[in-house]
């Protein structure tokens, strides 16, 4: 098989040294945050850790820190949030923490794969790129891997959001010459059959904490299917708009 799929940072530390490229899908809201914010021009520096690590981390790579949702402030308003990174000035770099996401791309990156930031936003640009650059043949295995999110006690719950995001890449990415895992395939045919997958990501067990979070805009702009035609990669340990 030459598509893997897989769920968070232990999957892709083991599906990563056998993958030409790793596309990494945390729809609410890591990927959907690097999108807009790459959008937007400024190189995102992923950082596993939410602690005192990384300001120090920002400081070395020049860069502002993203702070959590309610850290904001009119001066600092840089958070993961898509919707605040949208409206807020653009930083030529900015650090986004999140021990999901970026904890997948770091484990892909130090396999030696291409990175690549998947939402449901840009699933199709993603897609085309991949095609364009043979991902999922025999000669460049592909590796699409969900980040879930996590329990209280830290375990890995899965989240039908970054299903759905990595079964919409897949489902773009079909084709003759491409050999599907079943659990690429299933993920490609969740997202084929799901009727309305803006209602599910509003519905779903993400979507309404945030809504209950207040901060609804984000599950909103994660919703914006094929709205982006950017495709961030990481490059020298930053995602920039592929080249």
């Amino acid at each position: 098989m030459t598509v893997l799929f897989g769920w968070g940072p232990v999957e892709a530390r083991a599906l990563a040294p056998a993958a030409a490229c790793v596309v990494v899908v945390d729809v609410l809201s890591f990927t959907t945050a690097v999108g807009v914010a790459v959008e937007g021009g400024t190189a995102v520096h992923p950082y596993r850790w939410r602690d005192a690590t990384a300001a120090a981390y920002a400081r070395e790579k020049d860069a502002v820190l993203a702070v959590g949702r309610r850290e904001a402030t009119g001066a600092h308003p840089w958070t993961l949030s898509p919707a605040a990174l949208r409206a807020a000035p653009a930083p030529g770099r900015l650090v986004l923490p999140s021990p999901n996401g970026s904890t997948i791309a770091a484990e892909a990156a130090s396999c030696g794969a291409a990175v690549v930031a998947a939402s449901l936003r840009n699933r199709s640009a993603v897609a085309r790129r991949l095609a364009d650059r043979g991902y999922g043949t025999a000669d460049r295995p592909l590796a699409v891997i969900a980040s879930g999110e996590r329990w209280p006690d830290g375990s890995p719950r899965p989240a039908l959001e970054d299903l759905l995001g990595a079964g919409a890449v897949l489902s773009a990415l079909a084709g003759p010459h491409i050999q599907m895992t079943p659990e690429a395939t299933a993920a490609a045919t969740l997202w084929a059959a799901t009727e309305d997958p803006v209602a599910a990501l509003h519905g779903c067990d993400s979507g309404r904490e945030l809504y209950e979070y207040g901060f609804p805009q984000d599950v909103a702009v994660a919703a914006e299917i094929d709205g982006s035609t950017t495709v961030p990669v990481l490059l020298d340990g930053a995602f920039q708009e592929a080249r």
